[in-house]
């Protein structure tokens, strides 16, 4: 089923600490060029806003020089190197299953339950607009923990979401956004708020950089960067090792046999893997039209790109293009090895570079930003088109059509995506702010890593940088302990997971452990059903409610607003409240 590739992704994307895989930048590198976000920041000057137009045509240019970068390896990946691809494997066996008896009834079954949990939650989001006349009405703000936890971000939002997400996503990350919610939000917030007027100056209000949010966006990021760093280093040696070690291997194979030595014996084939190397290697994309397509892309690109962003400069992007392939290549081994991608490491990476190399005077802050897309839609395409060779060698599917297949559904990708954010856009004024509904949290982190490389430490307020080498060095520590622990590291939380409440809040952590609870008392009760029904259930209400963004921003586009505000107020602000209103009356 669909929502099974989903899941995978979801969960393999704690690898990156719960980070998206955002291909296109709408919740991160894109969205914080625009100057919605660069109002959040200590930056207003260099800004680009979104406009359907661009946005497509950038993304034409940029997301099929992936796909061609990595094509001629493929027979070296998985035939040759028989590389595991995590992901791969498991929806391929998945697909296998369905031509099954067994698998088609149970497939049947999932899809009925996703269809009622689909229902359900579409229905739930329609009935939360009621109560959403203005800001902080309805449900979503609901202190189910009291006004002050509320204050401070602890509330459970009914967003049925999140329950989805945390339902899909493993409970080691569930409990790390907590933990990291708790830690921030709980403990570090209100002691550095004692200190205004000490470390910063009074009255600069929730959204300066110069003042708290400085502390929350940067040592968040501190985390974040942490955390990559540390597995950037781990699967870049992991990636090298098994290269020199498959390299080793190969030269062992082709030793002739020495008296008094044994020969090298190469491992028989069994029929369901000749079966599968022909089909694989049947239908051959050619050498020379990966190259020259990468090459024909890369020019138009290097010629299109500095007309839609004037910073990045074409010998910018020609040093991007000579070096992507290579990481493309490390990507795409290492994401065989390990199920890992750091395709966000590779464009934080080009973000730094790029936009030190730019500087603050030529428009670093978008050169950056811009960059990152760049070099994350090669990465991150080149690793998932791997991911889908291995499924389709597994499967019997031919590598040519499976290749024009994403070349299509990129194609409508770089159309369709781009139209469901200008909806979003336009139909919500406040997206991307910390008090929206959808605050795209990663974009004000994207813009101010860009900042940061830049104009360097000097935006930071006083002691925000000791505190971001602190954290830094535990987010690597944390990992190093995890990893050397083996097993027992399991129970150890992860950095960048920790990271994400550190500028949001745990409104949406305790919505994710209410998810895992119920499959944990799910597990408990029948665990067959919960392994075979949870993800049905998780993406229902994850499809349900997401769907239903869908005709609210259609609402809100034609000025149809709710006709109710929902609002809690203290006992002390409420009688205030009623003796205004019967004096006025």
């Amino acid at each position: 089923m669909a929502q099974s590739r989903s899941e995978e992704r979801v969960v393999n994307n704690n690898n990156n600490g719960f980070e998206s895989i955002d291909d296109g930048g709408f919740g991160s590198y894109l969205f914080g060029m625009s100057k919605r976000v660069a109002d959040q920041s200590s930056d207003t000057s260099d800004y680009k806003n979104p406009s359907l137009g661009w946005i497509i045509a950038f993304l034409f240019v940029v997301s099929f020089l992936g796909l061609f970068s990595v094509v001629p390896l493929r027979k070296i990946m998985v035939i040759d190197f028989k590389l595991t691809y995590p992901s791969g494997t498991a929806t391929a066996h998945l697909i296998n299953s369905f031509h099954t008896p067994q698998g088609a009834k149970l497939a049947k079954k999932q899809v009925k339950v996703l269809g009622k949990f689909f229902s359900l939650s579409f229905l739930w989001g329609f009935f939360q607009w009621f109560y959403t006349a203005t800001d902080d009405c309805g449900f979503q703000a609901f202190p189910t923990l009291g006004l002050k936890a509320f204050e401070n971000k602890f509330f459970f939002d009914f967003s049925a979401i999140y329950v989805g997400v945390g339902m899909i996503c493993p409970y080691i990350i569930n409990i790390s956004v907590l933990l990291g919610g708790i830690l921030s939000w709980g403990v570090m917030w209100p002691l550095i708020k004692n200190k205004e007027g000490d470390w910063y100056p009074k009255g600069l209000g929730e959204s300066s950089l110069h003042g708290i949010q400085g502390y929350r966006v940067f040592i968040a990021i501190a985390m974040i960067l942490g955390d990559g760093l540390y597995n950037f280093v781990k699967v870049l040696s992991h990636t090298f090792l098994g290269l020199y070690t498959q390299i080793r291997d190969k030269q062992k194979e082709n030793v002739l046999p020495v008296a008094g030595q044994d020969s090298p014996s190469t491992p028989q084939l069994s029929y369901d893997d000749e079966r599968r190397t022909q089909v694989f290697l049947k239908d051959q994309i050619p050498t020379w039209f990966a190259i020259g397509g990468y090459v024909a892309i890369a020019a138009i690109s290097t010629a299109t790109l500095p007309h839609i962003f004037h910073q990045l400069k074409w010998y910018y992007i020609i040093v991007i293009y000579l070096v992507a392939p290579t990481l493309a290549f490390c990507n795409a081994y290492g994401c065989g090895l390990t199920d890992w991608s750091l395709a966000s490491t590779y464009g934080k990476l080009a973000i730094f570079t790029i936009g030190a190399w730019a500087g603050s005077s030529h428009g670093g802050v978008i050169a950056g930003l811009a960059a990152c897309g760049v070099m994350m839609n090669i990465v991150s395409t080149a690793s998932d088109l791997m991911q889908d060779f291995k499924t389709g060698y597994l499967t019997l599917a031919s590598p040519r059509s499976m290749f024009v297949s994403q070349i299509i559904g990129t194609t409508m990708g770089c159309i369709i995506s781009p139209s469901v954010f200008w909806i979003f856009y336009k139909a919500f004024p406040d997206l991307g702010t910390h008090k929206s509904e959808y605050p795209a949290p990663y974009a004000i982190v994207y813009r101010n890593m860009a900042i940061l490389g830049v104009q360097g430490f000097k935006t930071l307020p006083q002691n925000c940088l000791l505190l971001c080498y602190i954290f830094f060095g535990s987010a690597i520590l944390i990992n190093l302990i995890k990893d050397c622990l083996g097993k027992r590291g399991r129970f150890i939380p992860l950095p960048m997971a920790m990271a994400i409440p550190f500028y949001l809040g745990s409104y949406f952590a305790i919505d994710m452990c209410v998810g895992s609870l119920v499959l944990f008392v799910w597990e408990k009760v029948n665990k067959a059903k919960a392994d075979a029904f949870g993800p049905a259930v998780a993406s229902g209400l994850i499809c349900g409610d997401g769907i239903w963004t869908l005709p609210a921003s259609i609402l809100a586009l034609a000025g149809v607003k709710p006709p109710i505000c929902m609002k809690f107020l203290s006992r002390a602000t409420n009688a205030k409240v009623d003796t205004f209103l019967t004096v006025s009356g």
